[in-house]
């Protein structure tokens, strides 16, 4: 199952199935946009961390329930659940320990950064079971390690460690301590800009795919205008002091 809770304005998703090492059955992916609904109308909320308890990520999706998961591109259950993750519109990061295979590595692509332990390990596995990787997903990963990256990954089904994963552009950071990290780096999110958070991942998405980037940079620098947040910046800076922004989506 998912587990949802807020806390210090940061939103963390667990994946709680340590039986099947994370694997996500079919109602948990149908489970995770509701989530995400609910975060993203809550105003406390600045970011999302996804996780998994007991030690690993997410061993993929449930193989029992395969026939229940994998559809047609536009409505494989993973994929409505990745574009989901993906189209959440605060900083999402994804804090990787243990295994984190097929679909694991799905969803912490969707994320928008991230953070794994040392000993992680990371596979993209549908060679082994013949399934064609989601579209959706498949472009994503070239997105993020680039088109040979993703075919060794693809072809092969190995798992590669962490220090490889970083190595390739997958992984933003391998760290030690990887809670403390992330309690360290959520801490910092929350302290700056949500306006320019959100504008910098809209924009920066929008570059990605190849989209209006100078129509979205100029909504986004309108709603700027309006919304005192460089005020702000700018006070707290001249004052010595933390500063409290106001805006919220």
């Amino acid at each position: 199952m998912l587990h949802c809770k807020v806390a210090g304005g940061i939103g963390t998703i667990t994946i709680d199935r340590p039986g099947k090492r994370n694997a996500m059955s079919a109602d948990m992916w149908r489970e995770l946009p509701r989530i995400l609904d609910g975060l993203a109308a809550d105003a406390s909320v600045r970011a999302v961390v996804l996780t998994g308890a007991g030690g690993n990520f997410c061993a993929g999706a449930d193989i029992g329930e395969l026939d229940a998961i994998h559809r047609d591109d536009d409505t494989h259950l993973s994929t409505v659940a990745e574009r989901a993750l993906a189209a959440f519109g605060k900083p999402t990061i994804a804090a990787i320990e243990g295994v984190c295979v097929g679909g694991g590595c799905q969803l912490a692509a969707a994320c928008d950064l991230r953070f794994a332990a040392a000993g992680a390990r990371f596979g993209i596995t549908p060679a082994r079971l013949g399934i064609v990787y989601p579209a959706a997903a498949t472009e994503r990963l070239v997105g993020l390690v680039g088109p040979a990256a993703a075919k060794h990954l693809l072809f092969s089904a190995e798992l590669i460690g962490a220090d490889d994963a970083l190595r390739i552009g997958f992984l933003n950071e391998v760290v030690p301590d990887l809670p403390a990290r992330i309690a360290d780096f959520t801490a910092t999110l929350a302290s700056r800009s949500l306006l320019t958070q959100c504008a910098t991942k809209d924009i920066v998405d929008a570059v990605a795919a190849g989209g209006d980037v100078r129509g979205r940079a100029a909504r986004w620098l309108a709603e700027m205008d309006g919304s005192g947040e460089l005020r702000e910046g700018v006070a707290a800076f001249l004052e010595r002091r933390a500063p409290e922004f106001p805006w919220t989506p």
